[in-house]
């Protein structure tokens, strides 16, 4: 009985990834994960991720590699994002996000294995 309730406690306590919470500067939801505080930005067809440092300024993402993975609509897409001035990914899905839409965001930032959970609302 004693190991179950541990379990439990270690498993309701643990750490997990990142979930987004409030509005950023630009419009987008927010979050950190692993230090960085990651925007969260979706427009038709593209999708944004702001990132910044530790510092909260904003990251250079050149020569980063990372990708996200939707659940939209009862399917999943992996889309490939790719670095843009002065500190975003983006990327395209086939369809618009539709409210309830899923995103995880992953890379490896400065030594720093991030990932980062969001829900279109």
């Amino acid at each position: 009985m004693r190991i179950l309730a541990l379990t439990i406690l270690l498993t309701v306590a643990a750490p997990g990834p990142a979930r987004a919470q409030a509005a950023g500067p630009n419009g987008g939801q927010t979050t950190v994960a692993d230090g960085h505080p990651i925007e969260f930005v979706s427009r038709d067809r593209e999708i944004t991720f702001f990132v910044a440092g530790e510092d909260g300024k904003p990251l250079d993402t050149s020569g980063l590699n990372a990708r996200a993975i939707v659940q939209a609509g009862g399917r999943t897409e992996t889309v490939s994002l790719a670095p843009a001035a002065p500190n975003r990914l983006v990327g395209t899905v086939a369809a618009p996000l539709a409210v309830g839409s899923k995103l995880v965001l992953t890379s490896r930032i400065h030594g720093h294995s991030v990932q980062a959970r969001f829900e279109t609302k």
